[in-house]
């Protein structure tokens, strides 16, 4: 019986065939491998910096827009309104952004409004010159929401009101110079308040000086906590990432800072993001456009940058 082989010329030509299916696979799969890690950062980084922006918006939208400053965290006593930080100054320089929130939670209330935004300015029923009546405000009811937003950090005797209509500046009137007495004068942007017990529609004054001479507007906005956004932690080895944070719970016009309160404590912080590269903010007018970069190393130390923009009204 006769038997048949593979010739030396099939052999060779089966070698060959195998070596280009070999290395063409490996590349394949390598690529495809490479795809499927790049899909997975891409999605996780999309997700995270859409997150972090429409955080930072959402608390922003509800800004008291004349209190917005930049801040260089390497110089704490330099600051600037986002409109005024062009040449000569350097943007990237000034990179905590900082603003004043009005209370939005106590405005919506549960069912009405626990602030109404209305100051009686009626002379027969002024009680005098440390009190104001705000017609259908509830200040009990609001001392317990804040208490419960700020973790039982702050209540309404720690929030201040801001007259719409009157004029503001934004190197004086807000507290942001970091001065531990806060704002000692009511003729500043935000006066300082104090509720009256068995009283929820009044407020008094909160830092001993009335409202004696004082232009008083019948419309308000009610804040009880400063923001500020920027990056901390920078990455040791000298790789500019790190994580992008919120702080809140602090009263620039009662002595806080956005890392310390008057008291000593530390202001409270929350992780908005890791890996960050960039924060940015530009404004033109009353309108601020905010700009987050993350960068994340994908396999053979390729790396991958990723931004998002947000513009706020």
């Amino acid at each position: 019986m006769r038997r048949f082989a593979f010739t030396m010329i099939e052999l060779v030509f089966v070698i060959v065939i195998m070596g280009i299916i070999g290395k063409f696979g490996v590349e394949f799969l390598a690529q495809a491998y490479k795809n499927f890690i790049f899909s997975n950062v891409n999605n996780e980084l999309q997700a995270n910096s859409e997150m972090a922006v429409e955080l930072i918006a959402s608390r922003l939208q509800f800004r008291i827009k004349d209190s917005v400053i930049g801040r260089r965290s390497d110089d704490f006593t330099k600051f600037e309104a986002p409109a005024n930080i062009t040449a000569p100054l350097i943007p990237e320089d000034y990179d905590i952004l900082e603003w004043v929130g009005s209370d939005i939670d106590g405005f919506r209330g549960d069912s009405l409004p626990y602030w109404s935004g209305i100051i009686d300015l009626d002379p027969s029923k002024i009680l005098g010159s440390n009190t104001l009546i705000s017609p259908e405000t509830n200040t009990t009811a609001l001392n317990t929401l804040i208490d419960i937003l700020s973790n039982g950090g702050s209540g309404i005797d720690n929030a201040a009101l801001y007259f719409i209509g009157s004029d503001s500046n934004v190197k004086t009137g807000y507290g942001w110079d970091g001065n531990v007495s806060g704002i000692t004068d009511q003729n500043a942007t935000m006066h300082p308040i104090n509720s009256v017990l068995g009283q929820p529609t009044q407020f008094t004054t909160g830092n001993g000086v009335n409202f004696a001479g004082v232009d008083v507007y019948e419309y308000y906005q009610l804040a009880w906590t400063a923001y500020a956004v920027g990056i901390s932690d920078w990455n040791a080895t000298g790789n500019e990432t790190g994580n992008l944070m919120l702080y809140y719970d602090y009263q620039p016009w009662n002595g806080d800072t956005y890392l310390t309160k008057a008291d000593g404590n530390t202001t409270k912080s929350a992780l908005l993001m890791e890996n960050v590269s960039t924060f940015r903010y530009n404004a033109v007018g009353s309108i601020i456009k905010i700009q987050v970069c993350t960068k994340s190393l994908l396999i053979q130390n390729e790396e991958y940058s990723l931004c998002k923009e947000k513009t706020v009204f």
